[in-house]
């Protein structure tokens, strides 16, 4: 049965490359005119989104970015599957120094800081600097600094996963539904909303909080894997 959905699936994604590349030609007057004056145009008229940069990244060049995450997450899976079998059980990381009250308390202080800094940049990632990448890196250093300053401090991988497998799934399908509705990948299909309100943009402020998400679990899983590296 998984071999069957695994081909499905490929067929689905092979089906619709074709199409893409074989709709290339008909952007060449975009070509002809200057891409960047077309970005810097359909931004602000169409999509409504303050960030120029986060429209290309997800919405004009939003397949590049679903490459993007899957090189991550291939890069993150690759490593963890080569440590796993030489880590520690929790409290036994070998890479670490005991940390001092100081340490711990700050420490404390400092996680749910970090971790509503991450969310605050990816969320508002249409609206100013910042976006998935950044805001997931943030959160992602949040939980190493509590996983320095604690022992026995745990993340459950099954959250991450599910975490993970949530945020690529439903950036996949958000990407389908757009082609579905006659447009490319990722077309924006909800309604852009009004200029720097939070709630503008369409698809693109989903489509950062699916990939910030995505990236925070990636790092974080990977991080809790490298801090429980067994030593030789």
């Amino acid at each position: 049965m998984k071999k069957v959905i695994v081909l499905l699936l490929l067929a689905v994604t092979g089906y619709y490359l074709v199409i893409s590349f074989m709709d290339l030609g008909k952007y060449g007057p975009v070509v002809e005119t200057g891409v960047k004056d077309f970005y810097l145009e359909k931004t602000v008229s169409e999509l409504h989104v303050a960030n120029t940069i986060t429209s290309i990244i997800v919405s004009f060049r939003g397949f590049d970015t679903l490459g993007e995450v899957t090189v991550l997450f291939l890069a993150a899976t690759a490593l963890g599957g080569i440590l796993y079998k030489r880590r520690h059980d929790v409290g036994g990381r070998s890479v670490l120094f005991p940390s001092s009250s100081i340490v711990k308390s700050g420490s404390k202080l400092l996680f749910p800081a970090i971790i509503l800094l991450g969310a605050y940049v990816f969320i508002h990632g249409h609206l100013s600097p910042g976006g998935g990448f950044q805001g997931g890196a943030i959160i992602a250093t949040g939980f190493l600094l509590m996983l320095l300053a604690y022992d026995n401090f745990s993340v459950s991988h099954n959250v991450l996963s599910f975490i993970e497998s949530f945020a690529g799934i439903f950036f996949v399908l958000f990407g389908l539904a757009g082609m579905m509705m006659g447009g490319t990948f990722l077309e924006n299909f909800m309604p852009v909303g009004k200029l720097n309100d939070l709630f503008s943009g369409g698809i693109i402020p989903i489509i950062y909080i699916l990939v910030g998400l995505k990236v925070a679990a990636e790092l974080t899983g990977l991080i809790y894997t490298v801090l429980h590296e067994k030593e030789n």
